[in-house]
């Protein structure tokens, strides 16, 4: 089978991101955050937030204080994470593992070793309760691993951390901790070793922003928050003054 060129797999990986990330969140917007049904109601924070938004307590302050975080961080934060784990196994850019806690697998182009990796989305998305736990994780994982003979030639920088965006002196303090036992390889570094191309990931960026630019996002977040706020108006969760 012919190996892809760099342009043909940013082809792909960008189609993949507007397709599976990108659309299914502009979607899921629309048709499942306009519902008042998906959310857990927290009926004095609501109240407050609308009082931020809008210096009132009204059915549009509500709905822009449920829908904004909703489709601004959760909803694609969790789309996000999930989706990237899928598309590096779904275009063959590397394999599932079969050790468990860690996302993919594959070999690295620049030593040839057989790298086992766990996915970060970025240069501080983890916490310092997180750094011990991980540690353990791995060290647990290739203590297992080394009972089977196929595993022996293993050692702790085979097992990484890949951060798939930012700039090594992003990396926040735990992230530098858990570097010191196991590498935390980040952003250029991390799509040169998974890829086989140095300049993969600057070519990725480029290629998904001019994706983002073209991307119909008209009235998207008015829409949703217009169509929630009407189910609010007429729920019995809330009591609004009458004018």
């Amino acid at each position: 089978m012919k190996a892809q060129t760099q342009e043909e797999t940013i082809i792909e990986i960008v189609e993949y991101f507007k397709t599976y990330i990108f659309e299914n969140h502009i979607k899921a917007s629309i048709n499942t955050h306009s519902k008042l049904k998906s959310y857990n109601i927290n009926p004095i924070v609501v109240k407050y937030l609308s009082k931020v938004l809008e210096n009132a307590y009204t059915p549009i302050g509500v709905a822009k204080a449920l829908f904004y975080p909703r489709v601004l961080g959760t909803s694609i934060n969790t789309s996000f994470g999930t989706r990237i784990q899928n598309m590096f196994v779904d275009l063959k850019i590397a394999e599932g593992s079969l050790i468990k806690g860690m996302d993919i697998e594959f070999i690295d182009k620049i030593d040839q070793r057989r790298k086992w990796c766990q996915l970060k989305s970025g240069p501080n998305t983890i916490n310092s309760e997180d750094v011990k736990p991980l540690i353990k994780k791995f060290t647990d994982t290739i203590n297992l691993a080394r009972t089977n003979k196929a595993f022996k030639n293993i050692n702790n920088t085979d097992f990484i951390v890949g951060v798939l965006y930012g700039e090594e002196n992003e990396l926040s303090m735990h992230y530098k901790m858990i570097d010191k036992t196991h590498p935390v390889i980040i952003g250029q570094e991390f799509w040169h070793r998974i890829t086989g191309y140095p300049k993969f990931y600057d070519g990725l960026v480029e290629n998904l922003q001019l994706l983002i630019e073209s991307l119909d996002t008209q009235d998207l977040i008015n829409k949703g928050v217009e169509e929630l706020a009407k189910e609010i108006e007429i729920s019995q969760l809330f009591e609004f003054k009458k004018l």
